[in-house]
């Protein structure tokens, strides 16, 4: 079977399932139906045999199977698995949201852009009209009032003018489309910060006030946000803590059989949805706390550079542009990234609310009443006071020396290490039937193959690092049972064989062997033999025969000499000089005639009216 024809297959399945869903009421995603479809695969109940092709039967079973799991109504497990696909595609790291933030705001400005590099404006109304698009370009770019309003429009068309007059407009129009993009965006930066500039100068402060001058979006988005996200983990943390109670009362080898009639099932899944919806919630409140942190380096930046630039034009009547712009343009930059953290923010908002549909499940089936009713008088400890009780524990190395063991003491960076199973003990999922306890690093850490396990407790580790892969195993068979586990337990390169659809070899297979990788080097040396380098070895034919004639000429000498170590430079030198000798050069000489140059003189014209004039001959012969 080709490569191609088992990849059609897979694509059919889930093309098949995806319609399947949507006849039947429920709109999927191929994302959610792939990971579906290897996880019925994976489960060892469903009796599929990865190392043989499947049939039609099995195909048949398949799509059954995954479309019975996909319609299941207020199912933990299958929020879970929604919530972590939703959390996949939509969340990434803070520079690609950035980018994408960037990408959108270039996106909605491109016609408008475009308006303005594209135009051929001949009349005067058009220039007016032309001019006025830039304006509402740089209004719309820098986020400082809107264009729908008379004041701000004003504010902003003076501001313009102060720097790129109407008159300017022709020279502006005979540029590249590329130069006009750039040069939009620097009259942007400019503009905007001079407004600023006029902003801070209305208020009538000595110093700015930050908390005044920024973005609305991120002043009101940054308290509530926090707030916000920081209410809704503690929400989570508090049913985390009460569903590991509950089971982890009814897991315990003392309780009694008639306890265990509750669906031990459904509340592991809705521990699990818990547990994954308050990781989640961590990582978005570490992000919007991050956020506000630079939101607080921005606003120190741009007071300073306020006070800079106020100090700069301060009863001055002109102040050299060099001087002046850049103070706008960085005022401007620092606008841009609050106004950039307000955004980033915004969107982890969205991603928060987006989240809450999925542990909905979990609260109809356990309600806090239910709850409350399971616990009884069992005592609900968080995940700090479990960590305190199991702090006064701790692994002697020194008594285990067939493992290696990492100690706050010993490590650097310890708090920081990648713990496996997202920091769970994993000898607790196996031998308390999936139950999830976080793992205390301070009792020790176990290095197993260069990954780090870490334990509720030092029985736990003990009886772990006994028998290691038996236990790394049965982890991997639990996470077979309820493949949400993968994700929450980062089981992605334990379950690597999973092939994704456009990936599949040859055999419809759904299951492949891993690609075995590992880093390894070789090292060779530079010159394996002795090297024997002849410097005197001269290949060029007329270079040797030069030296032969030299080597002759000198045989053909009278005398010769040698000179040694003693007599180096200390032998008597001479050298031999001439003289310049006297040369004289020929040039152009002024020459005249032999002819004689008449010069006459005459004398009493200024004399009385009845003077006589009397002329006297002046001209000097050849000869003289």
């Amino acid at each position: 079977m080709s490569r191609g024809h088992a990849e059609s297959l897979i694509k059919n399945i889930i093309g098949d399932i995806v319609r399947e869903c949507a006849v039947r009421g429920h709109a999927v995603s191929e994302t959610l139906v792939a990971f579906m479809v290897k996880a019925v695969v994976l489960d060892p109940r469903n009796g599929f045999n990865v190392d043989r092709i499947l049939t039609k039967q099995d195909v048949q079973k398949l799509e059954e199977l995954c479309l019975d799991k996909l319609m299941e109504k207020c199912s933990p497990s299958l929020d879970t698995i929604k919530m972590q696909v939703y959390f996949d595609l939509n969340y990434t790291s803070r520079r690609e949201f950035l980018e994408d933030v960037h990408q959108v705001m270039e996106s909605k400005l491109s016609s408008v852009s475009r308006e303005i590099t594209d135009s051929r404006v001949k009349t005067r109304e058009e220039l007016e009209a032309l001019y006025r698009k830039v304006v509402t370009y740089i209004l719309l770019r820098s986020g400082v009032g809107s264009p729908a309003d008379v004041n701000t429009v004003n504010e902003a068309t003076a501001a313009l003018q102060s720097v790129f007059p109407h008159t300017e407009l022709g020279a502006f129009m005979v540029l590249l489309k590329r130069d006009k993009e750039l040069q939009l965006k620097e009259l942007t930066m400019t503009v905007t910060g001079i407004r600023l500039f006029n902003k801070a100068g209305k208020k009538g402060e000595q110093e700015t006030d930050p908390d005044k001058l920024m973005p609305a979006a991120l002043t009101e988005a940054l308290p509530a946000i926090s707030t916000s996200l920081e209410n809704e983990l503690k929400a989570s943390q508090s049913l985390a803590w009460r569903y590991t109670a509950v089971l982890e009362k009814l897991t315990h080898p003392d309780c009694r059989s008639a306890e265990r009639d509750v669906p031990m099932v459904l509340l592991k899944q809705a521990l699990y949805n818990v547990r994954q919806h308050e990781g989640f919630l961590r990582m978005l409140l570490a992000d919007a706390c991050l956020c506000g942190k630079h939101a607080e380096l921005l606003q120190a930046e741009f007071s300073s550079n306020m006070k800079l630039l106020k100090e700069t034009v301060k009863s001055k009547a002109a102040v050299p542009t060099a001087t002046v712009f850049p103070l706008f343009k960085a005022l401007s930059k620092l606008w841009s990234g609050l106004q950039d953290e307000a955004e980033l923010l915004n969107i982890l908002n969205n991603i928060s609310i987006n989240l809450q549909p999925f542990i909905a499940s979990q609260a109809k089936i356990f309600s806090e009443a239910h709850l409350d009713g399971l616990l009884e008088s069992s005592e609900v400890k968080t995940d700090e006071q479990r960590m305190i009780e199991s702090s006064g524990e701790r692994i002697d190395p020194g008594e285990m020396k067939s493992h290696d063991w990492l100690l706050p003491e010993t490590t650097a960076s310890f708090n920081e290490l990648p713990l496996q199973y997202n920091g769970v003990c994993g000898y607790t999922v196996v031998t308390r039937d999936g139950l999830l306890l976080p793992g205390n690093p301070h009792i020790g850490v176990l290095k197993h193959k260069e990954k780090l396990y870490v334990f509720s407790s030092k029985d736990a580790a003990v009886k772990f690092s006994s028998s290691p892969e038996e236990f790394i195993e049965e982890v991997a068979e639990k996470a077979k049972l309820s493949p949400e586990l993968i994700q929450l337990l980062k089981l992605h390169q334990q379950f690597s064989c999973v092939s994704p659809y456009p990936e599949m070899q040859p055999g419809e297979s759904l299951l492949v062997k891993p690609i075995t990788k590992c880093e390894s080097g070789t090292q060779t040396d530079i010159h394996p033999l002795e090297t024997n380098m002849d410097k005197l070895y001269e290949w060029n034919e007329w270079e040797l025969r030069r030296k032969a004639i030299k080597l002759a000429d000198l045989l053909s000498k009278v005398t010769h000499s040698t000179q040694t170590d003693l007599s180096h430079m200390r032998r008597e030198n001479m050298t031999q000089t001439w003289l310049p000798k006297n040369a004289v050069c020929q040039s152009k000489r002024d020459g005249e005639s032999s002819m004689p140059k008449p010069q006459t003189y005459l004398t009493g014209l200024r004399g009385q009216r009845d003077g006589h004039v009397v002329k006297t001959n002046l001209t000097r012969p050849v000869d003289d």
